[in-house]
């Protein structure tokens, strides 16, 4: 059920990039911890449940947060999923609160016994988002719930049908502003909500997820797969930007949608 990585234990289903299907679209705290219970309102409409963030104390639902457990040897894990079992606490999904969590003891308060943090522990929970968010645009393409390349994300923006536009970031502001252009108004004939971007991965890491040689362009229409995607997303939004601060068209890409997609850390340094 677990593997070692990197010094911690975690699911396989959090370090894969290839999860199964029950896994990838799994709300992150339906897991069987002490802590566990349901996300999100159910049939009957009734509120999810939230949880007190270790850092500032406010109370967030768990969609926003990520949730850490005790290894065995008292390690401080992430839970990305929310599966773990044991006592669970839970932290912002935020650089800064992580960083506040484990610089003042919060770990320990919350635990309330000695523990041990990994010295990069930030950056460990960073790479399990970053890996779960490819991981899912793996199932999307083995679903079918993808299109791939200029000509098929263009048509998907003609038509309507894009919940999330993924570009390369690497990839030319060119192409990216005719896909944007066209996706932004169609969106706003039809009424529906301008598709979301995200250019925080690489055409190389894009094409691995995919099984391809090379990838810029990738558009994920509106499903159950692309919610759990932007569940994610906005989470790993605050460790990393989700739209790249060099890009020359940057100030296009944040006002065609309205989106957190810049992180604490990012927003401080960008001029």
């Amino acid at each position: 059920m677990y593997s070692l990585n990197r010094g911690y234990t975690v699911p396989l289903s959090a370090s894969s990039t290839a999860p199964t299907s029950e896994n990838i679209l799994a709300v992150p705290g339906t897991g069987g911890g002490q802590d566990g219970y349901d996300y999100g309102p159910d049939k009957r409409g009734h509120k999810g449940r939230a949880r007190k963030c270790l850092a500032s104390g406010e109370v967030k639902d768990i969609s926003e947060m990520i949730r850490f457990v005790l290894s065995p040897d008292s390690t401080v894990t992430p839970d990305i999923m929310g599966k773990l079992p044991g006592r669970g606490v839970w932290v912002s999904a935020d650089r800064d609160a992580l960083a506040k969590a484990i610089n003042t003891g919060g770990f320990a308060r919350g635990f309330k016994s000695k523990i041990k943090v990994g010295e990069d522990l930030i950056e460990f929970v960073e790479s399990l988002l970053a890996r779960r968010l490819l991981g899912l645009i793996t199932m999307a393409r083995k679903s079918g719930h993808i299109a791939i390349g200029y000509d098929q994300v263009k048509a998907a923006a003609g038509s309507g049908k894009v919940a999330w536009r993924i570009e390369a970031r690497e990839g030319a502001s060119d192409g990216r502003g005719k896909i944007r252009t066209l996706s932004k108004a169609v969106a706003l004939e039809l009424g529906h909500a301008v598709p979301k971007v995200m250019g925080c991965f690489s055409g190389a890491e894009l094409a691995k997820a995919l099984g391809r040689d090379t990838v810029v362009h990738i558009a994920l229409p509106p499903s159950k797969l692309a919610k759990a995607f932007g569940v994610d997303a906005a989470r790993y939004s605050g460790f990393k930007a989700l739209i790249p601060t060099e890009w020359d068209d940057f100030k296009h890409e944040t006002k065609a949608v309205k989106q957190v997609s810049v992180s604490k850390k990012e927003e401080h340094e960008r001029p």
